[in-house]
């Protein structure tokens, strides 16, 4: 129990600090779009990659030198390009919330969703190396393990339909523009820490 409590609780940390990601979910969720399959397809990456990372797959970026410079460069290019289009928004405006308002595809939610989950090198970083480092310290890395993917379905879940909580404040354009400013922001300064650091 005590690696399942600890699986729980560094992968609902690591997941928690707003991205692009996150800011999706919350977005879908406030449109009541594509819900489930949206918070589905992140907790079910998020599964993934936690089980590559406990199962030692963690160790692969130290044998493959390239790997991380890759991971970073082109992590920070899609992150400078997800956040660009999020200012372009915030600069239109316009958007407002309606209750069943359904503006785009599942499948290009669901496309969204797996770019803003496997072309992001925080999400690398965060459930293959850190967690996987982190499970080698524990005798029931399967224990861990399963903590850490349920902090994943946790938190997607309760994102994506928590956020029908916001619907009334997300009624009007301003709040619209103020979350796609921020959310870029936030992809603009994840992208500069990737390239400085």
């Amino acid at each position: 129990m005590q690696a399942i409590l600890a699986g729980f609780a560094l992968g609902f940390s690591l997941i928690l600090a707003i991205g692009a990601q996150n800011a999706f979910v919350l977005r879908q969720g406030l449109r009541r779009e594509h819900v489930l399959a949206v918070v589905l397809v992140c907790a079910l990456s998020d599964a993934l990659l936690v089980s590559a990372g406990v199962a030692g797959f963690g160790a692969l970026a130290e044998l493959v030198p390239g790997l991380e410079p890759a991971m970073r460069y082109g992590g920070a290019a899609f992150l400078i390009l997800y956040g660009a289009r999020s200012f372009r928004a915030a600069w239109r405006g316009g958007s407002v919330l309606e209750a069943g308002a359904g503006t785009g595809s599942m499948r290009r939610a669901v496309l969204t969703s797996l770019a803003l989950t496997w072309l992001n090198p925080h999400v690398y970083l965060d459930t293959v190396v850190l967690l996987g480092s982190v499970s080698a310290q524990y005798e029931d890395r399967l224990g861990f393990a399963t903590g850490a993917v349920a902090a994943s379905f946790v938190f997607f879940f309760s994102l994506g339909y928590g956020a029908r909580l916001l619907a009334p404040l997300f009624r009007r354009p301003t709040s619209w523009r103020m979350l796609d400013a921020g959310v870029g922001g936030v992809m603009w300064s994840i992208a500069a820490g990737l390239l400085l650091g």
